[in-house]
């Protein structure tokens, strides 16, 4: 395999790109990151700004995360739910991104044993009854019928993504969120047709697949976010993985697969590499929270040493065993990366941090203004999802006072 990027590559990062029914004006994708712009799940201006700066900055689609499909599916009550009341809203946001020549990406999900109870004052589900940390207290076992609703409830906040002018539908398999869940060994228990082997602990997130894509028809892209590893003992990893990956690209109702890994439930670390700003998060917390986290903190956030394109060895053994597209992401800072992932085989490349720091990094490194962002990936960005998610150096920058000019002598 040559992985040495050519002059070809480099313009065909920057040509037109297929993904399922769309046409993207290149390969660069923004990857979820939640916004913390959300107040009760309100669609605010600055969720919209959020958007439009992204758009405006070069990248073929920005991914609006996170979408709950309902109330206890939420990560905690400022996470936007996809109803009816945040259509308005969304078309708002979907309508700005389309005027800056980018399509928009709606990720949809149930957080299941991430979802905060207490502050979303209603029960969450898990595939098998547990207890969990964020959700502060124990999580029961999902019944059939619960199983049956949730399902009903993607299919419903599909269809609303679609009315609102979204492109595409991310659907969110990563991170120990529900469906993620289901997949896990460690987490999955159940005896019925929806646990023990890998076949069925894939069973109910391919069943919501096929829900949404009977929803959302055939004009809009279906997309999943899908843990290659959860990065804790006992948990998926590739041997099973790639299994259920293959399941689900047979199944034929999803256009791309995005490859991540980690969980925000036991190791929200694996997914982000480099410093664990402590002393910020714990600051963010209110003082109960922000005590226990000096304790286990250090347990579900430990440090991995940062490098460029983290996920890619595992990713190539996705792009080894499938032939549907392929989004890679994980620490993308450099155009050689995109360009060298593009070799490889892989559709599109997914960045996150990087355009948090730089929302117009995309369009610099199409004008060969710059080849590489300026994030230093201290990770001081995390924390910030409780008070508006953003560059925390971008930030600093933006409040330095301007030089004054000179008059002459």
């Amino acid at each position: 395999m040559n992985a040495t990027p050519t002059p070809a590559d480099t313009r065909r990062v920057f040509e037109p790109a297929p993904l399922g029914p769309l046409t993207l004006r290149n390969r660069i994708v923004k990857a979820a990151t939640f916004e913390g712009v959300m107040p009760h799940g309100a669609v605010s201006d600055e969720l919209v700004e959020f958007h439009r700066a992204v758009a405006a900055g070069g990248a073929a689609m920005t991914t609006v995360a996170y979408c709950a499909v309902s109330e206890s599916g939420r990560v905690h009550r400022d996470t936007l739910v996809l109803d009816e009341a945040s259509r308005p809203g969304l078309t708002r946001l979907t309508e700005a991104v389309h005027a800056e020549g980018a399509l928009a990406a709606a990720q949809i999900g149930h957080a299941g044993l991430v979802a905060n109870m207490i502050s979303n004052g209603t029960r969450t589900l898990a595939p098998s009854t547990r207890i969990s940390a964020p959700a502060m207290g124990l999580v029961r076992g999902a019944s059939i019928d619960q199983l049956a609703a949730v399902t009903a409830d993607f299919e419903r906040a599909a269809r609303v993504a679609v009315d609102s002018g979204f492109d595409a539908v991310e659907v969110h398999l990563g991170h120990n969120y529900l469906l993620s869940s289901f997949m896990s060994p460690n987490l999955n228990r159940r005896h019925d047709r929806y646990g023990g082997s890998v076949a069925a602990r894939s069973r109910f997130p391919r069943e919501v697949l096929e829900r949404v894509r009977r929803a959302v028809g055939d004009s809009v892209a279906v997309t999943v976010k899908f843990n290659m590893s959860d990065g804790v003992p006992k948990g998926l990893w590739l041997d099973q993985s790639l299994q259920i990956a293959g399941l689900i690209e047979s199944d034929r109702y999803v256009d791309a697969m995005q490859l991540t890994g980690g969980s925000s439930l036991f190791n929200g670390m694996y997914f982000f590499r480099g410093e664990v700003p402590m002393a910020e998060f714990i600051a963010s917390q209110p003082k109960l929270v922000g005590m226990g986290l000096r304790f286990y903190g250090p347990h579900i956030f430990p440090t991995y040493p940062f490098e460029e394109a983290f996920f890619r060895p595992f990713a190539r053994q996705f792009r080894e065993a499938l032939s549907m597209p392929l989004i890679m992401l994980g620490g993308v800072n450099r155009l050689d990366t995109v360009e060298t992932a593009v070799e490889e085989g892989f559709e599109f490349v997914g960045m996150a941090r990087a355009l948090l720091r730089d929302p117009a990094l995309v369009n610099k490194f199409r004008t060969e203004s710059a080849t590489e962002g300026s994030c230093v990936h201290c990770n001081r960005c995390m924390p910030t999802i409780y008070s508006g998610t953003r560059c925390v150096i971008r930030e600093a920058l933006t409040e330095l006072p301007l030089p004054r000019v000179g008059t002459g002598g």
